[in-house]
């Protein structure tokens, strides 16, 4: 039966406006020379802003949260309700097989993570070291192999095939690979890798973190094996995570989580000890009191985006990456960050570096004088941003430049030194769906303004972060 009210219902949504609604769009922000200034949300890869509708989605449901499964009050019922119904959506959203399972995680780390404890004894994995920490470093006690960078999709595919042929084929293998980079927006081959893995009997996971909230997804289409994202990047960060894909790891795999709810039956044996006996539904790896609200989260979400349609989304954020990388080509100053060229199909997010700056001070001035948030760093991707820099692996990444005191700007060499030897870091700018032309606007003039004119406050590292001085 139906235990759900129409308040929690979604309402039919309209036409989408460009952009989408989301939580944030009018917070005031005070700036280092005075006033204030609407804040202008740069920095999706990161975590993108909640959706409005997610939002009055969520407050909707939220008086009626129960605890999920084997309750026998209303609101557990119409919790258990909405969880699995929630299931059902993410499964269509991401266009799964019939006989896929859809487990919720915390993370896209926590799914990979997930992944990682159940593969079987003795998997071959396979990844690039142009992956996220979250794919590149889970997989501990098994038998890895690191591809060097690829500089074309071309080479990407090549590289995976050549590694591959060497692999015992008796023992089981799995690739891992991102959808699209967290640091250049690249759109990486992942039908052709997943072809690829299956031509020589291995699977392969989908790192989807970058790639499910700018484009849609197709886990049959693709013939990945399973896919994994984070809520909190797909305008839904109330702390739920999916691993979505082939049931018979999971199942034939201990639990992720030890304790109820993974649990069918748990009886006492003569001996003394504990009989067990686990589910074999994704129930096997939601050991807890699940994050229902965050479940439900995620599904508000793709509803969304999928009511707004996505390929009008897309065509939007397309034009928002043309106008970005065409006004960054206009400062001679810029250098853009990529791995596969300047042509590559990419995403909302861009990470670039400037003549004559270092990385986390111009992140700061952004933020400070101008209201616009944007990331600096190495992005969770120290081989991937270092290998783009020309930077060594004993080089600092963090804030500070190693030729200035605190709060000076690293001058470039009479000779020209290259940028590398500059930029230990990097800028990331990332937008989306909820993101207005007036913040992209915004930032092109401060860039502009900023090389040209440099900052007009004084800077200083504290705690490795840089900060405006104190008056």
């Amino acid at each position: 039966m139906s235990v759900r009210p129409a308040a929690v219902l979604s309402a039919p949504a309209t036409a989408a406006a460009a952009p989408l609604p989301v939580l944030g769009r009018d917070v005031l922000v005070p700036l280092v020379t005075g006033g204030e200034v609407t804040y202008a949300a740069l920095d999706y890869a990161a975590s993108a802003p909640a959706l409005q509708r997610v939002w009055d989605d969520v407050a909707a449901y939220a008086p009626y949260y129960g605890s999920v499964h084997r309750g026998a009050g209303y609101l557990s019922q119409l919790s258990t309700d909405l969880f699995e119904a929630s299931r059902a959506t993410v499964a269509e959203f991401l266009g799964c097989r019939p006989d896929d399972q859809v487990v919720f995680t915390r993370s896209t780390t926590d799914s990979l993570n997930l992944l990682a404890a159940v593969v079987p004894e003795g998997t071959q994995v396979y990844v690039f070291e142009t992956e996220h920490h979250a794919s590149l470093l889970p997989w501990r006690g098994t038998d890895v192999t690191y591809l060097a960078a690829p500089r074309t999709p071309r080479q990407a595919v090549d590289s995976l095939r050549s590694a591959l042929a060497g692999c015992d084929p008796e023992r089981p293998a799995l690739v891992c690979v991102t959808g699209a980079s967290n640091v250049t927006g690249e759109l990486w081959p992942v039908r052709e890798l997943a072809a690829a893995a299956h031509e020589h009997g291995a699977r392969i996971v989908l790192d989807a973190a970058q790639l499910a909230p700018h484009h849609p997804l197709d886990v049959a289409g693709l013939d990945v094996d399973w896919v994994a994202f984070s809520g909190h990047k797909l305008y839904a960060p109330f702390g739920s995570g999916v691993l979505a894909g082939r049931a018979d790891w999971l199942q034939d795999a201990e639990p992720y989580l030890a304790g109820g709810g993974a649990s069918r039956r748990v009886a006492r044996r003569a001996d003394g000890g504990v009989d067990v006996e686990w589910h074999t539904t994704a129930a096997r790896h939601e050991a807890g009191s699940p994050n229902v609200i965050g479940v439900y989260s995620i599904a508000s979400a793709c509803r969304a985006l999928t009511d707004a349609g996505f390929d009008r989304l897309v065509e939007r954020e397309q034009h928002l990456v043309a106008r970005v990388r065409a006004g960054l080509a206009e400062v001679p100053e810029v250098t853009v960050l990529s791995l596969f060229g300047d042509d590559a199909p990419r995403v909302g997010v861009i990470s670039f570096v400037v003549q004559g700056w270092n990385s986390s001070h111009f992140a700061a001035a952004l933020s400070a004088e101008y209201g616009i948030g944007v990331r600096d760093g190495l992005f969770c991707a120290h081989p991937l941003v270092r290998t783009l820099l020309g930077t060594e692996p004993q080089d600092p990444g963090e804030c500070g430049a190693p030729d200035a005191e605190p709060g000076e700007l690293p001058q470039p060499s009479a000779g020209g030194t290259p940028i590398s030897l500059r930029s230990l870091n990097a800028i990331r700018v990332s937008f989306g769906a909820g993101t207005p032309d007036e913040h992209i606007d915004r930032f092109l003039g401060a860039v502009r303004e900023l090389v040209r004119d440099g900052a007009q406050w004084n800077y200083r590292t504290e705690d490795g972060r840089c900060v405006p001085a104190r008056d």
